[in-house]
């Protein structure tokens, strides 16, 4: 009988006690895998993709612009000599076409093609042409380039201007942006179907079989100004020996009372 009162005055309280700790722990263990791996809100629903190029812009590229000419200036705002190739890879091909360049074909519309149009003191006004088409006018060489979003036809016949294909593309990996936002994007262009032109007033070449890539970017600043930055990556495996890499600047203009359309020669 001493046994057995020790038995349940001693041992069975602190069995009990074990065995209320460790249902504690075993409640506790539960609501943590609860809370992990239980029913979750649902997620926000998500609005369907914009349904146009247009309605898809990160950003107002439309209106007028000016071309501000700060690096390479005496090729940019200026006819350079014969021969003055600095800077570009030409191949010995390049240099040879180079070298024919005539003087006197100054103003020639060459010199307007897509590759070397945008390094152009110029300006540009540029518009949508449907809710699938940028349309980049220049009153320099007064010329038209049409930047289409999944194109539904294919290249004519070569031109100037070529074949532009134009998408939005995300700067940097989707969906990493801030607050897992999406990445922001800018506008990017593929031309090809090119004639052969020139990358400076010159006569500096590039050929038919040229490939030129642009991103294009805004930028609006706290004091009110807005810049467009378009990058250029040119590709001609006949006339240079890398890539032509340049980026020009335009500041966003208030109205077109500057615009002043003057066509090339030829």
């Amino acid at each position: 009988m001493i046994g057995a009162r020790r038995f349940g005055g001693a041992i069975l309280p602190r069995m009990f006690s074990q065995i209320r700790s460790g249902l504690i722990c075993l409640f506790a263990a539960m609501l943590l895998v609860s809370r992990l791996f239980g029913a979750q809100p649902p997620p926000a629903q998500q609005q369907p993709p914009p349904s146009t190029p247009r309605a898809a812009a990160p950003h107002d590229l439309t209106g007028y612009w000016v071309s501000v000419i700060t690096e390479d200036w005496r090729w940019r705002m200026v006819t350079p000599a014969k021969g003055d190739f600095i800077s570009i890879p030409l191949s010995d091909e390049g240099r040879r076409v180079a070298f024919q360049w005539d003087p006197r074909s100054e103003g020639s519309c060459k010199a307007y093609g897509a590759a070397g149009l945008m390094r152009m003191p110029t300006r540009l006004n540029i518009s949508w042409q449907g809710d699938d088409v940028l349309k980049v006018e220049s009153d320099a060489g007064q010329q038209t380039r049409l930047l289409q979003f999944a194109p539904k036809t294919t290249p004519a016949a070569q031109s100037l201007q070529g074949f532009s294909v134009a998408e939005w593309e995300p700067l940097g990996v989707p969906g990493t942006g801030r607050g897992g936002a999406a990445a922001p994007r800018a506008l990017k262009v593929v031309t090809t179907n090119l004639l052969e032109g020139w990358l400076r007033k010159n006569g500096i070449p590039y050929s038919d079989q040229t490939r030129l890539v642009e991103h294009w970017d805004r930028v609006a600043f706290p004091n009110g100004d807005v810049w467009l930055t378009v990058s250029q990556y040119v590709t001609d495996p006949k006339y240079l020996t890398g890539d032509y890499t340049t980026s020009m600047h335009f500041k966003h203009e208030p109205d077109g009372s500057k615009w002043k359309p003057a066509p090339c020669v030829g």
